[in-house]
């Protein structure tokens, strides 16, 4: 491709907007522009890059029999309230009604529609087991679309469904695609971690998210490198200490004022204790009744953690009156002593020694309260956020904590959908049985950005060599000499007939901004052709990953470049 041909609007400044950088550098160099909030349009740049991608994707999909289709992206109600989602999902489902004044929505998943496309067309267990994947645009209206395509609105995703006789099928489809998974983003070049995660609004009962590692990323990967555990910070496991403070004596029950101290901080200092020495007493507000859940003073509650040990539908921290209804005190004083509600604490607080909590009246709070000597618990549980150097719950070693960017997430859904909108088999027997499902994503887009976010420096991305736009970007230094031009405009074709990409910058610039831009968009190898060199039959080479130049012969330059896209990723 000619650059003079291309279009590739560099630009030489950071836009003001742009926060993180494979935001900043994918608007620099011409990949992406914005239409509106968290909508993006895909110049040529970029979508030779999401191109190289899905070619990834296809050849791992297909290599576990998996089959492409394409699914509407707009999609009725009907099945979404059969599943029980059209009201849960929320507002990021982008409703809207058609002129029959039916009810539609613009397909952020499509859960619901493969499981009715299956549920017509697969009757017999012979038609099982099947995996069916497509790559295809989604959309949800996020409340804050940030980070360019990191976080956008309408998005490329490739989402797969697995469908099976029983669950140990399930397993096997759910192994596979984890390994074709592990293939996909090892061979687009990417640091990454497959990790446990939560299975959210989607459903179903087991899921790992795969996450490119990198300081810019919005989620925490937790992991152990005793065992190799890991998982996100949602799901992330903690192993309970043996004790507390098992070797101090129990002292006596001490009510105390304290003034209009009401959080951690005030009431610490008020006391002239550290916040491992209290206890935290929060009240949720659930569908299944107000509950209390006690914490150390020094650890935050993981929501998502006590709503999966509840199994509640929803989990809110209650309001002013509630709080004071359920202790008799207002916020800032709770405490589990004489609650009359369901009492979950941290397993941290099995056997805790003399610690301070709330003490269910204004300005009280109580001294030297011991478990289980001063209050009941209903169940002890994981209910905490890890922290750095916590110990493993597989092995007991230190977890450690990097900054991610989830890019993929495989689910096992079980039979969620199947059930709910009748997606059944008949099994050797005859007999109906409902189809197991998993369900498979990956942000195409996204992990373009962070391909970038993990791949870049000063001067620009530095792209892998799988997701490279082009293999090579030729740079004649002085494109008004006619023999230099010559010579480029050969070397050229001889490169793009032995099949290696080449973006030919013949744009009669300076050098220095063609230098700059090609720093800037990333190609891993820079041919510069300059009058002296060539005398010599020489041309410069350089490498954009490690900044090393050095000159080869211009008639084994084919060659060359062939050797050093066919060194293993």
């Amino acid at each position: 491709m000619l650059f003079s041909k291309a279009l590739i609007p560099t630009l030489k400044e950071t836009p003001a907007d742009a926060e993180v950088a494979s935001h900043q550098l994918m608007l620099r160099a011409g990949m992406i522009r914005k239409l509106a909030a968290g909508i993006y349009s895909y110049l040529p740049l970029a979508q030779r890059v999401l191109q190289k991608l899905k070619i990834i994707i296809r050849e791992e999909m297909n290599s576990i029999d998996g089959q492409e289709i394409t699914l509407p992206a707009v999609q009725p109600s009907e099945i979404w309230e059969k599943s029980g989602r059209w009201n849960i999902y929320g507002k990021e489902l982008l409703r809207f009604k058609d002129r029959n004044n039916r009810n539609f929505c613009l397909g952020p998943t499509h859960e619901e529609v493969i499981t009715d496309l299956i549920r017509r067309e697969v009757k017999s267990y012979r038609e099982l087991p099947l995996t069916l994947y497509q790559i295809q645009t989604k959309f949800r209206d996020e409340i804050r679309p940030r980070f360019g395509i990191m976080r956008a609105r309408e998005f490329v995703m490739k989402d797969a469904y697995s469908f099976d006789r029983d669950e140990a099928g399930a397993e096997e489809s759910y192994h596979k695609m984890y390994q074709a998974y592990t293939n996909i983003f090892e061979r687009c070049g990417l640091e990454f971690r497959a990790v446990e995660a939560d299975t959210g609004s989607i459903g179903g009962s087991f899921s790992h998210e795969f996450m490119v590692l990198a300081d810019s990323g919005e989620d925490v990967v937790v992991y152990c490198e005793g065992c190799g555990y890991a998982a996100n910070l949602e799901k992330a496991e903690v192993k309970p200490p043996v004790g507390l403070l098992e070797n101090e004596s129990l002292k006596n029950l001490e009510k105390v004022h304290t003034p209009e101290q009401k959080t951690v901080d005030e009431v610490t200092n008020f006391l002239g204790i550290t916040p491992d020495n209290l206890i935290k007493t929060l009240i949720f507000d659930t569908d299944k009744g107000p509950i209390a859940v006690l914490v150390r003073g020094d650890h935050e509650i993981n929501e998502i953690k006590l709503k999966n040990l509840l199994g509640c539908e929803y989990l809110l921290l209650a309001d002013d009156d509630t709080v004071e209804k359920v202790t008799g005190a207002p916020r800032g004083f709770a405490g589990p002593l004489d609650l009359n509600i369901p009492v979950y604490a941290d397993n941290i607080l099995k056997g805790a020694t003399n610690m301070v909590t709330g003490g269910n009246g204004k300005d009280v709070h109580y001294k030297n309260v011991n478990e289980p000597r001063d209050f009941k618990t209903t169940r002890f549980a994981d209910l905490r956020t890890a922290e750095e150097g916590d110990p493993c719950a597989r092995c007991g070693k230190p977890l450690h904590m990097r900054r991610g960017i989830e890019v993929g997430h495989i689910f096992k859904l079980g039979t969620k959908y199947s059930k709910s909108l009748h997606a059944t088999y008949l099994d050797q027997a005859g007999k109906e049985s409902l189809i197991v499902m998993g369900c498979y994503g990956i942000g195409v887009g996204r992990t373009v950005a962070a391909a970038v976010e993990q791949h870049h420096d000063k001067d620009g991305i530095i792209f892998p060599k799988a997701l490279t736009p082009y293999q090579v970007l030729m740079l004649p230094i002085n494109i008004n000499d006619e023999i230099l031009r010559k010579a480029a405009f050969q070397m050229y074709d001889k490169l793009s007939q032995a099949g290696i990409e080449v973006l030919f910058d013949d744009r009669d610039e300076r050098p220095g901004i063609k230098f700059k831009d090609a720093d800037l968009i990333g190609i891993p190898i820079r041919i510069t052709i300059g009058s002296r060199n060539f005398e010599r039959g020489k041309v410069e080479v350089k490498y954009r990953e490690s900044g090393k130049m050095e000159l080869i012969d211009s008639e084994k330059t084919v060659k060359y470049i062939k050797g050093f896209f066919n060194k293993k990723i």
